[in-house]
């Protein structure tokens, strides 16, 4: 992790996350009653919680307006979960109000075009590497691993390592 990195994630005291191509693969399971399934990664659910050890919040931002991210938030605790969000700068900058924070003290990892405006103020930035979107998106970091196989673990364990966390272990 080069210095610029490393200062720019000592700051973090929360990170906004998108859901679909960054906790899931980017695949939705439909029946004819509608949305039927999606798939979470445990590592992420646990980068939340080492997060939380560590003093650091967990916000999700998503277009999709799906109950399954509303009941993976819920068994996470997560209270910040805005779902059916078209506008992610709106939302991005109303948590970021509501919580006191400044761009610099936020992470931001998504993985599309719909990501592209939070990810251009947040101050630190990072996108699965499955992306289709890298050279729009621009992130800080592009991770070593796929949407749905761990990213936001990995985004997470980056900040975690970068502020000397070492209370991440039982």
């Amino acid at each position: 992790m080069n210095a610029e990195i490393l200062t720019k994630a000592r700051k973090i005291k929360l990170i906004i996350t998108d859901i679909d191509g960054v906790w899931t693969d980017g695949k939705i399971y439909y029946s004819a009653d509608g949305e039927l399934s999606k798939g979470f990664s445990y590592y992420d659910g646990m980068a939340v919680h080492l997060l939380r050890q560590a003093g650091i919040q967990t916000a999700i931002i998503t277009g999709e307006d799906s109950p399954i991210v509303a009941q993976r938030a819920k068994k996470l605790k997560i209270e910040e979960c805005h779902l059916g969000i078209h506008n992610k700068l709106s939302v991005f900058e109303e948590i970021l109000e509501r919580h006191k924070l400044s761009p610099e003290d936020v992470a931001y990892i998504g993985d599309d075009v719909n990501d592209y405006a939070p990810m251009q103020v947040a101050g630190l930035t990072a996108a699965p590497v499955n992306t289709p979107a890298f050279s729009q998106l621009k992130p800080h970091i592009l991770l070593t691993r796929r949407g749905g196989e761990g990213a936001f673990r990995e985004f997470a364990d980056l900040i975690l390592l970068a502020r000397n966390w070492e209370n991440a272990l039982p």
